[in-house]
């Protein structure tokens, strides 16, 4: 009579054994960027709030306390003309930012993906798995079945999203890729 394997065997069967191995990097920004020590000059300027002196003092020196160098982000001075409410305090805005952040994150996930190809040295045809992170814009099908259609990947292609994971989607989208492999 055949023993029937447990779970934790049957689970250990499909799971890679050892350490992850990360075999490519593609990275990807927008391509509106300013340096940290303008932002706040920036900011105040598009959100027509120059008059507030005092907070924009705050502002400037949290901006150079931060450590970050530069910021870059979809929205451009056009774009913040075309949709005010943007920059308006209280205004309604969620709408277009939200149009706005689902049309570009697959858009910067592609640009990356083909840097991490081109560095991997492998056809798209060798993809197995896919799994995606972004703090921004949730909608479904999301980010991750958009950069699979842009870069032709086959439909068998297993499919992870992460939304909003913050500052560790990095660790935690790695270790559920590892734990898919």
């Amino acid at each position: 009579m055949a023993s029937m394997a447990s779970i934790e065997e049957i689970r250990n069967a499909q799971r890679a054994k050892g350490p992850a191995t990360i075999l490519a990097i593609g990275t990807a920004t927008p391509e509106n960027c300013i340096h940290q020590s303008d932002f706040a000059d920036f900011y105040f300027r598009v959100t027509k709030s120059e008059h507030m002196t005092e907070l924009k003092k705050k502002f400037n020196r949290i901006c150079e306390k931060s450590m970050i160098k530069k910021r870059c982000f979809h929205l451009t001075e056009n774009m913040l003309e075309e949709h005010p409410n943007i920059g308006a305090y209280m205004a309604p805005s969620i709408n277009i930012c939200q149009e706005i952040i689902t049309a570009e994150i697959p858009k910067l996930g592609k640009e990356a993906a083909l840097k991490a190809l081109k560095e991997w040295g492998q056809p798209k045809s060798k993809i197995t798995h896919l799994a995606f992170c972004t703090t921004s814009g949730v909608e479904m099908p999301g980010a991750y079945y958009k950069l699979a259609n842009l870069l032709g990947l086959d439909p068998s292609v297993r499919r992870v999203m992460l939304y909003h994971q913050g500052c560790h989607a990095c660790g935690t989208v790695l270790r559920t890729a590892k734990d898919l492999a």
